[in-house]
């Protein structure tokens, strides 16, 4: 028996028939939207580094926050700039923080509408911008710095965060915040470990966002190299068996592989975070004419998805939102 030669445009033939042939999807519950939430401001202030994005009061972020839950997005990661900044980073879990102050509001504007995630390190506290507490030597003390991280993620759970991002790279950051949350008595407080967090240049709107950036030195020391793939399925693995609830690659663009690695080698929830520089690339090359925006943001959101990620945490989060509203996703 003769079979007829394949031919798989017939399933490209109409936009229908390419919606109902689709093996990717990408739905605004998959999307998170970044927050900075900045001490001390009265009104917003807009992101020249990060066009379209503004550090927020704690006013205009609750506004924010009901606009991505209107939207139908999976949740809201928050940042915090304080006024003050210590070598040890103390404003991170001062319960009355800024940080901790916008989860509160938050959470009475949006109820469960939306999860609520607590970026949990120091860099942002930090007189000297790196994620931990110092040794006398300049590098970071791991151990040290654990123990802040725990003090932090009690305090952003007490204030009402479903969940605790760690995003520090400390060794064993994983094990000693579930120890803490536990103790303290939320133990139903979930961790998105940022497990293979690579040291790139692409975090550079961030840093100006944040005010984070390393006054002195880098963080290659604690951060992935680049140039390695194997090393993150490890460090996967180890915040697996500390009790990650769910496991992050950033950033995405550049780490597809990454990405479709991981997901070959963990079941738990994945996500990717398209960081400020890729953002910051489309943007920038659409206004100057290079293509169409919403075309190249949604291509790459769904490669990021198509890769294997259940979760992308990325700044096109609200537009993205919108245009998927508009098309009927």
């Amino acid at each position: 028996m003769a079979f007829p030669e394949e031919r798989p445009r017939r399933l490209r033939r109409s936009p229908a028939l390419r919606r109902l042939s689709a093996e990717t999807r990408l739905h605004p519950a998959d999307l998170v939207h970044p927050l900075f939430i900045r001490e001390g401001i009265a009104a917003p202030v807009a992101l020249e580094a990060l066009p379209g994005h503004r550090q927020e009061t704690v006013e205009s972020a609750v506004v924010e926050a009901r606009r991505a839950a209107e939207l139908g997005l999976g949740a809201v990661l928050l940042f915090g700039v304080p006024v003050r900044k210590d070598a040890s980073g103390s404003e991170a879990w001062n319960d009355e923080g800024i940080v901790q102050t916008a989860l509160r509001a938050l959470r009475r504007a949006v109820g469960d509408a939306c999860v609520l995630i607590a970026d949990c390190c120091l860099d942002e506290y930090t007189d000297h911008g790196h994620c931990g507490v110092l040794r006398p030597d300049g590098g970071v003390d791991n151990d040290r710095t654990l123990e802040l991280y725990a003090r932090v993620a009690v305090s952003q759970a007490a204030a009402g965060a479903d969940v605790i991002a760690p995003s520090g790279m400390m060794d064993g950051q994983v094990s000693m915040i579930r120890s803490a949350l536990d103790a303290a008595g939320f133990s139903d407080t979930a961790i998105l470990a940022y497990s293979a967090k690579y040291a790139t240049v692409m975090y550079g709107p961030f840093r100006d966002a944040a005010d984070c950036a390393p006054r002195s030195g880098d963080r290659r020391g604690y951060q992935m190299d680049p140039a390695n793939s194997r090393e993150a399925v490890r460090e996967v693995a180890l915040d697996v068996a500390e009790g990650a609830d769910m496991v992050m690659v950033k950033p995405a663009l550049t780490c597809l592989d990454v990405i479709a690695r991981v997901r070959s080698e963990v079941s738990l929830p994945l996500a990717a975070y398209n960081v400020s520089g890729e953002y910051a690339m489309i943007v920038h090359a659409a206004r100057a004419g290079a293509f169409d925006e919403r075309a190249a943001a949604l291509e790459a959101l769904t490669a990021i998805r198509r890769a294997g990620a259940d979760i992308v945490i990325s700044y096109h989060a609200l537009q993205a939102a919108g245009w998927l509203r508009d098309q009927g996703a």
